[in-house]
């Protein structure tokens, strides 16, 4: 395949990922929003499209990390990248249509150094800088944001003990307007990054840009309108499981996870971390739901959660390096992986109309039973 009309492909696919990413975790925003009814449904998405795209314009930090640390640009391809992000594709759609928030950074970084690894060998990988940048934040993230939305919760309880419930209530609902809209700038500050350096990756192994190039105007804002476009959507399942599936949110609880996650995230970004936004939210939402108590946390949901969160990267892998391997192969394997891809993604997009999930369906009206969430159960 001529390699323009390649480095054309997978700059295509790593905005389908993009746009995946945005639908994928507008739940990291706004699910707690729509459950207390702090926003309605609607409104809640298309603001946080907006603020992801102005997030998504404020820096580059993130997306040097994965064009120049995560493999090594002068061994891989562009159709190793494009194995690589038909990987983190898929995941992201299967895990969307189980409705479980599952990392969609750790889907792309999965697929990629599994394509590059069996691609061009274990060398075409820095995991020195996996494990700084990646793995280090993947487990300190949603740990240190739980803990900072436990304590913000308890603290911020014991401080309006005196107030009345509906005066506290409108307060809370407000500052959770506050802290959503915070926390979709903070997402598109990170997660749009990550196809900016893709698609920069992949600029600099065609040769069209020198090593260690930022992103160039046009790629920063293609992927900011892709996210944002994907966040307007909804991705009303994963919604759906952070609103309601994985504890009862109350507005004091929604503006502490909110706002804990949203600090945690800008800071990474500001450092280079390419942590998960999902882990990230997660981990708030948990540690609110725990400042109820232990029994307030649904934890076969979260049980669930985690367990994806650990197959995400080997999962994405596996498929980004078969993936990877074959379009590695020449124009007949570019073009088999692109139309199984096609195909993989047209049948989840089927099987998933079967029982859609409304935005009526994603706000919290109560205690759930396990019944009422999703079918998943507590």
């Amino acid at each position: 395949m001529d390699v323009s009309l390649l480095v054309v492909t997978v700059i295509v696919t790593a905005l389908v990922f993009d746009f995946t990413n945005g639908f994928h975790d507008t739940a990291n925003a706004m699910a707690t929003s729509i459950a207390t009814g702090a926003l309605k449904p609607r409104t809640a998405v298309a603001l946080s499209a907006v603020l992801n795209l102005v997030g998504a314009l404020l820096s580059v930090e993130v997306a040097k990390t994965i064009s120049g640390g995560i493999v090594d640009d002068a061994l891989i391809t562009p159709a190793v990248v494009f194995g690589g992000l038909v990987g983190a594709v898929l995941w992201n759609l299967v895990t969307w249509y189980l409705g479980l928030p599952s990392s969609s950074s750790h889907a792309l970084f999965g697929g990629l150094i599994g394509a590059a690894w069996v691609s061009a060998g274990a060398d075409a990988v820095h995991f020195a800088k996996v494990l700084d940048k990646v793995v280090v934040p993947a487990l300190a993230a949603p740990l240190v944001a739980g803990i900072v939305a436990l304590l913000a919760t308890r603290l911020t309880t014991r401080l309006t003990a005196g107030v009345r419930g509906s005066v506290a209530g409108k307060g809370f609902r407000a500052g959770q307007i506050a802290s959503a809209a915070l926390m979709s700038l903070a997402h598109g500050t990170n997660d749009a990054q990550k196809t900016m350096g893709i698609i920069t990756l992949t600029l600099i192994t065609a040769g069209t840009l020198a090593p260690g190039a930022e992103p160039p105007t046009w790629v920063v804002v293609s992927a900011a309108v892709a996210i944002a476009l994907g966040t307007y959507l909804g991705g009303w399942r994963i919604t759906q499981t952070l609103g309601k599936g994985l504890t009862t949110i109350e507005p004091v609880q929604g503006f502490a996870a909110q706002t804990s996650s949203a600090a945690v995230i800008l800071a990474s970004s500001n450092l280079g971390f390419a942590l998960s936004t999902t882990h990230v939210a997660s981990g708030g939402i948990t540690g609110a739901g725990l400042a109820k108590g232990r029994d307030a946390v649904r934890w076969g949901v979260a049980g669930r959660m985690v367990a994806a969160w650990v197959l995400t990267l080997p999962a994405a892998g596996l498929v980004g390096a078969l993936a990877g391997w074959v379009a590695d192969s020449g124009t007949a394997g570019v073009v088999v992986v692109a139309v199984t891809a096609v195909l993989v993604s047209l049948g989840i997009y089927v099987l998933s109309r079967r029982e859609p999930v409304l935005p009526e369906q994603v706000v919290d009206e109560g205690p759930a039973s396990a019944r009422e969430v999703g079918g998943v159960a507590a």
